[in-house]
């Protein structure tokens, strides 16, 4: 070793200047051994403390994939060891391991897993290939799980798995039943709403339409995923609005009394030429993080066999403990788990109190099967038992949505979740894994709970969930609005909507404060497209019987007339909503001029949003989508990108060149 070497050249050098008669013996000879052996003696402490157990090494460096993107999100581990950490968003892992022989581990969805071997370097960079979609294994356990219909904390020395460890005196057991030979589900049981495209209404015929927002945005995540896997996704994951909506867009704030502003746009449509395209936008009111109501939460989360992979409760505890960093001393959270029953393990917690919560979430495991209906009645008691007036109270529901024991039909849970927001609980539901993903159920319960939906792919989409859109996400600024545009026929000859195919409403319901509705964040953008046939158009709309008792309404007739004028209003855009603790609406109507922009006077808003609306029209292969291209969509969103600090909507550029290959 290097230092052996070195003391045995001191040595070497002291006998020889001895010999030459250089170093005299009683002068320096006793101090030049003294301190030769003084440096033999640290050398070997040293040696010792270099060599010893435990003694911990830091391994860094960069995951991509094959073209050289940065991958997020990777799950990075030290083979047989419970360390593993994460990469950022620009691929990069910092990650501590022991000295010695070992091996690295790193798994994505949509990736090959990689194994990597530790050799001298403290530098590794590793590509990930793309893979094929493999079964995922669902285990059938056989255990004793233990209800806890009480908010008291579990013990929390052992780990939490399926739900709680432990019999305890006072609660309630049973043993979970195996599922009959033969009764194992397949992997590829993901479950979406069939969607049917809005098609053109003549205005004649039909000039208002009417629909709740929606500010979901599940629906980009989740395609970004089958694209990253190498797969185009089912046309029916595709949800136009959602996807439009995924981005933030620079409309004004709101100024006086009503908590959003209304922008539109109109301009000719980029996949259809003899048509026009028309943007309406909503902007929630921001409010800084300190003026934010205090929150109660509820984190009510799946620890179900199926939530075992590395991109589902792994990649979950990573998005809350982001979630986590962002609470404030006067924010409450409990946690509540569900497996083969329901159980609470941390009871409601100061956000002062991070340690605590995030030992709470670190100790969950996977195992068992799925009591959701269970797992939604107790997080609700728990949320009722530290309500908090004028606050924000809210369960944060994560899962694969595969709700599979105890009160699960959709009906039951609907029941349950509207009752429950009246008394002022909303609910946000966070989508995670793959195979058994059950988008239409988890629509549903954030549709009804006055909340909103998002699918959590990697740890990007966390952080943008979780901390760069905080308030929008958590916060309810406005509760059940509505739209209701009317046309006028002078202008527009036939409309449709893009997207919100279930979010539609019948006329009548816009003034129905029964009628339940979408709620917007603090913050928050809402966007809404509509393709327009302009008046004095000659393409035909899908005939109806001439109407008998309407003559001066009449196009098919040859009776009264609209002649169309281009000075004259296009529309009338009305709006309701709640205020979050009220229960009646408040209406807003605005008048639109509606000039017609050349496409290079467009904005930066106008000309992304209909980028992305065109990508959903040939993901979806709809009948509507005309001349639209892959290449147009490319040309409109690089011309709109902007500054694009967070790098969403270059990766959008990027998603649609993968498309584009894999439609090839």
């Amino acid at each position: 070793m290097w230092y052996l070497i070195k003391v045995k050249k001191k040595w070497k050098n002291l006998w020889n200047r001895f010999q030459r008669g250089i170093l005299p013996v009683k002068s320096n000879l006793k101090y030049e051994i003294m301190k030769t052996i003084l440096l033999m003696f640290t050398m070997l402490l040293m040696s010792l403390y270099g060599m010893a157990p435990g003694q911990a090494r830091v391994i860094s460096g960069i995951v991509s994939d094959e073209s050289g993107n940065p991958l997020s999100g990777v799950h990075v581990a030290v083979k047989g060891t419970s360390a593993s950490t994460v990469t950022d968003l620009q691929g990069a892992y910092r990650i501590s391991v022991d000295p010695g022989p070992g091996y690295l581990v790193f798994t994505h969805p949509g990736m090959e897993r990689a194994e990597v071997r530790i050799g001298s370097s403290d530098r590794i960079n590793v590509t990930m290939k793309l893979s094929q979609p493999v079964q995922e294994e669902v285990v059938y356990h056989e255990y004793d799980a233990v209800a806890r219909p009480h908010k008291h904390a579990a013990d929390m020395s052992a780990p939490v798995k399926g739900v709680l460890t432990g019999n305890q005196a006072g609660y309630h057991s049973y043993r979970q039943a195996r599922p009959p030979e033969g009764n194992v589900p397949q992997w590829n049981t993901e479950g979406y709403s069939a969607i049917h495209e809005n098609g053109f209404k003549d205005v004649l015929h039909a000039p208002l339409s009417t629909f709740s927002i929606d500010v979901d945005r599940a629906a980009y995540s989740n395609v970004r995923r089958f694209l990253n896997m190498g797969q185009l996704p089912p046309k029916d994951a595709v949800r136009t609005e959602e996807m439009i909506n995924y981005f933030s867009y620079d409309y004004p704030e709101p100024e006086g009394k009503h908590p959003f502003s209304v922008y539109t746009e109109i301009s000719e449509c980029p996949w259809n030429a003899d048509h026009q395209l028309l943007h309406v936008g909503l902007k929630g009111k921001s409010i800084q993080k300190e003026h934010l109501p205090a929150s109660n939460l509820v984190f009510l989360i799946d620890v179900s066999g199926s939530m075992g992979t590395p991109n589902k409760l792994p990649l979950l505890k990573q998005a809350f403990r982001m979630l986590v960093g962002e609470l404030r001393p006067e924010d409450r959270v409990a946690i509540v788990v569900y497996a083969g029953a329901a159980g609470q393990v941390l009871e409601s917690t100061p956000g002062s109190k991070k340690e605590e919560i995030l030992a709470a979430l670190d100790r969950l495991e996977s195992g068992g099967s799925t009591a959701g209906g269970a797992g939604l009645k107790l997080a609700y008691q728990v949320a009722m038992e530290n309500f908090i007036e004028a606050g924000n109270n809210r369960i944060i529901l994560a899962t694969d949505g595969d709700f599979n024991i105890g009160p699960s039909s959709n009906a039951e849970m609907e029941r349950l979740i509207e009752e429950k927001r009246e008394q002022g609980i909303f609910i946000t539901v966070l989508g995670f894994g793959m195979g058994n993903y059950k988008d239409d159920r988890m629509e549903i319960i954030a549709d009804k709970g006055n909340g909103n939906y998002g699918y959590i792919d990697n740890i990007r989409e966390a952080r943008k969930m979780f901390v760069t859109e905080f308030g929008g996400t958590l916060f309810t600024i406005a509760k059940d609005v509505k739209f209701q545009i009317e046309f006028n026929p002078a202008r527009v000859k036939g409309y449709r909507l893009v997207g919100y195919e279930n979010r539609l409403l019948n006329a009548e319901d816009f003034n129905d404060d029964k009628k339940d509705a979408g709620e917007m964040g603090a913050g928050h953008t809402v966007t809404a497209l509509y393709e327009l046939i302009p008046a004095g158009s000659e393409e035909p709309l899908k005939s109806i019987d001439p109407l008998k008792y309407q003559s001066g309404q009449d196009r098919e007739g040859t009776k009264t007339m609209v002649r169309p004028d281009l000075s004259a209003e296009l529309m009338t855009v009305k709006l309701r909503y709640k205020q979050p603790d009220g229960n009646t609406s408040i209406k807003v109507e605005i008048p639109v001029k509606g000039k017609v922009l050349e496409p290079d006077e467009t904005s930066a808003n106008f000309r992304f949003s209909a980028a992305v609306a065109e990508f959903g029209l040939i993901l979806r292969d709809s009948e509507y989508k005309a001349d639209a291209s892959m290449e147009q969509v490319i040309a409109l969103a690089k011309a709109a990108r902007g500054e694009d600090e967070e790098g969403i909507r270059s990766e959008f550029l990027g998603l649609v060149r993968l498309a584009d290959s894999l439609k090839n």
